[in-house]
């Protein structure tokens, strides 16, 4: 019998911590085919930080540092300048990178740190209880919006991928999503992509992966879906938002 679906050689066999639902474990595995297939697993070191992800060391067959809240790019970007030869990439959620950690996100890519940043967006702090973050929706009720965020009271959704594009050191900014099988080609696609420009030389990508989070949006998986595909997609669009690796 032919063999059509099996485990990436660059993921453990182990049960996941994540809720129903959850984007994480796709994105987790997204990362273990791309690294297998380009044969970058015995060279490449992932940093996680605070957050759902604090434990993807546990999921990933490869080297994965662990990094202070929202402090994940300094320590990518020692790793890489003392390390050069090797593939580093951080895995952030949208409360460490675009709020705790925007400093040093803004900076990385402002120096063109030769990294690569997988961005995992889902509207809202998951881990600490289900807070508003930067990128939460216009309306959304969060435990810290309960009435639905405000402009007034916390302005507006950042979108990071359009804020990094105006800085001349970031290199390839691309948004994806997994609401559809397509799209989950996609973001696999602009991670292989992203990888594949750091190993160029080419400087700094990010990927930037809407997700959904049923359990603190306080709806079913496949409620949650649909209001990935309907509502989170409508306000943060998907593509390449810049991409300058062609040019010397």
């Amino acid at each position: 019998m032919k063999t059509v679906f099996e485990r990436p050689k660059s993921m453990t066999d182990q049960p996941m911590h994540y809720c129903p639902g959850c984007g994480h474990s796709v994105v987790h595995r997204l990362v273990a085919e791309v690294v297998d297939e380009l044969n970058i697993r015995e060279k490449i070191i992932g940093v996680a930080p605070v957050g759902c992800a604090v434990l993807a060391y546990d999921y990933w067959d490869f080297d994965v540092s662990e990094a202070a809240h929202g402090r994940t790019p300094a320590v990518a970007t020692g790793i890489k300048r003392v390390l050069p030869d090797r593939v580093v990439f951080t895995y952030q959620g949208d409360g460490d990178l675009a709020a705790i950690g925007t400093a040093e996100i803004i900076h990385a890519a402002n120096r063109s740190e030769n990294i690569s940043v997988i961005f995992i967006n889902n509207t809202v702090y998951g881990m600490t209880g289900g807070q508003m973050a930067p990128t939460t929706l216009l309306g959304q009720k969060t435990t810290t919006t309960q009435a639905g965020r405000t402009v007034r009271q916390a302005g507006y959704p950042i979108k990071v991928c359009e804020l990094l594009s105006v800085l001349e050191g970031s290199r390839y900014l691309e948004r994806c999503a997994i609401d559809t099988p397509g799209n989950i080609l996609k973001a696999k696609k602009a991670i292989k992509k992203s990888f594949q420009i750091q190993m160029d030389q080419k400087g700094f990508s990010l990927i930037e992966i809407l997700t959904a989070c049923p359990v603190n949006w306080k709806m079913k998986p496949v409620e949650a879906i649909k209001h990935l595909s309907q509502s989170v997609i409508k306000y943060f669009p998907l593509g390449v938002i810049k991409d300058i690796t062609h040019e010397n």
